[in-house]
C-alpha cells in the first residue's frame, strides 16, 4: 500500500483552445467552462495522487484576473498541494497565451477539494503528500489553514476550534 507519494508525481498540466462555443457575446471565455476545465484538470491531478476515482467536495477563491479571449490558448496547471485523511486539496493555474503576439498572462487561480472513492462509493484514506520543493513546504503549510477556513464556512469547524487560523491573529511573538 502506498503511504505517501512526492507532491510534483501528481502534476497535472492540461491546454484548450478557447473557441467560439465557449465564449460570451464580448468573445471571452466564459467563467462556467473555465471552471468546468479547472475541475477536469484537478481531478486528474487528485486521480493520480490516490489511485482512484475521485469527487470534487470544494471549490474556494477562484480568482479571475484577466479575461480570456477568443482564439487564446489557456493552460491549467494542477498540484495537489496536501492530503489529509481522505481528502485532497488541489491548486490550481491558468495561463492565457495569445499565440500569434506570444503574449501569456496568468489569468485564473483556485483551489479545489477532492475525496477519493472505491469501487463501492465508500470514501477512502488516501496518501499523504511529501513536499520538496520551499513552494511545495509554503503550499503545503499553509493548506491546513485553508482547510479550517473551508470548514468554518461549510459550518464543520467551529472558530475557535481552529487552531491555525486563530495563530495567524495572536498577539503572541
Amino acid at each position: 500500500m502506498i503511504l505517501s507519494k512526492k507532491a510534483g508525481e501528481s502534476f497535472t498540466v492540461m491546454n484548450e483552445l478557447v473557441l467560439p462555443n465557449d465564449t460570451n457575446t464580448l468573445n471571452n471565455l466564459m467563467g462556467g467552462r473555465l471552471l468546468h476545465w479547472m475541475d477536469i484538470a484537478a481531478a486528474i491531478s487528485a486521480q493520480k495522487h490516490s489511485n482512484h476515482i475521485v469527487v470534487t467536495v470544494s471549490v474556494d477563491n477562484v480568482s479571475f484576473k484577466q479575461a480570456v479571449k477568443l482564439g487564446d490558448v489557456i493552460t491549467i496547471s494542477a498540484k495537489v498541494t496536501r492530503a489529509f485523511s481522505t481528502s485532497m486539496e488541489v491548486r490550481l493555474e491558468v495561463w492565457a497565451e495569445n499565440i500569434p503576439s506570444g503574449v501569456k498572462a496568468k489569468s485564473n487561480e483556485a483551489y479545489y477539494t477532492f475525496v477519493a472513492l472505491d469501487a463501492s462509493g465508500k470514501v477512502v484514506k488516501v496518501p499523504e503528500v511529501i513536499p520538496e520543493t520551499e513552494e511545495e513546504h509554503h503550499l503545503f503549510a499553509s493548506a491546513l489553514r485553508r482547510r479550517q477556513l473551508r470548514l468554518i464556512l461549510a459550518g464543520k469547524m467551529k472558530p475557535k476550534d481552529a487552531t491555525e487560523l486563530k495563530a495567524l491573529f495572536s498577539d503572541d511573538d
